[in-house]
């Protein structure tokens, strides 16, 4: 077992037996961290055996930037200073697209608190708006996000603006976002 090249992030796994009865399993404990931003999920690469020929299986780890968010709670007045402060065009993101599910309250605060940062509660003037706010762990730096989803229930369509300290992050949340809404 071995995962492809990727530096941004570093991989920690235990030894395990090298073999394994017809049958039976083996759990293989990954810890994950993350160095830098990154794009691409990493893949897992597992060599075997299997009636004597050598089997190659690769697998994407479910393993987004997303995962190493730390939630933030802050008030509206500090969401929306920051948020003033985060103006450079490179650091904000937004798509507008249609909803590719329905659009039920419990469902997208569920899927907000998923991505791992704060839901933040009576924050935006506008009530049907969700704005969350997090930062991203890494070695290197700590990434502030700031999330600000907008719901048109009519038109049956979102508007979602990612601003954060790091454009590159960005660009990558906001595409990853849209894909679950």
């Amino acid at each position: 077992m071995s995962l492809d090249n990727q530096p941004q992030l570093n991989v920690q796994t235990k030894p395990v037996e090298p073999l394994v009865e017809g049958g039976a399993q083996i759990q293989q404990v990954l810890n994950i961290e993350c160095l830098t931003d990154f794009s691409d999920a990493p893949l897992l690469n597992i060599k075997f055996r299997y009636g004597g020929a050598l089997q190659n299986l690769t697998l994407k780890l479910p393993v987004t930037i997303n995962k190493f968010f730390q939630p933030t709670e802050m008030t509206s007045h500090d969401f929306f200073q920051r948020w003033k402060q985060l103006s450079q065009p490179q650091q904000e993101a937004q798509k507008i697209f249609k909803a590719n599910h329905g659009m039920d309250t419990e469902v997208l605060k569920a899927k907000l608190l998923g991505l791992g940062s704060a839901l933040l509660e009576d924050v935006d003037p506008n009530p049907e708006n969700y704005v969350c706010a997090g930062v991203i762990q890494t070695k290197g730096q700590q990434v502030g996000c700031l999330l600000r989803l907008e719901p048109n229930s009519q038109a049956q369509m979102y508007r979602l603006t990612l601003r954060c300290s790091k454009d590159s992050v960005s660009k990558r949340l906001c595409e990853l976002l849209a894909e679950q809404f």
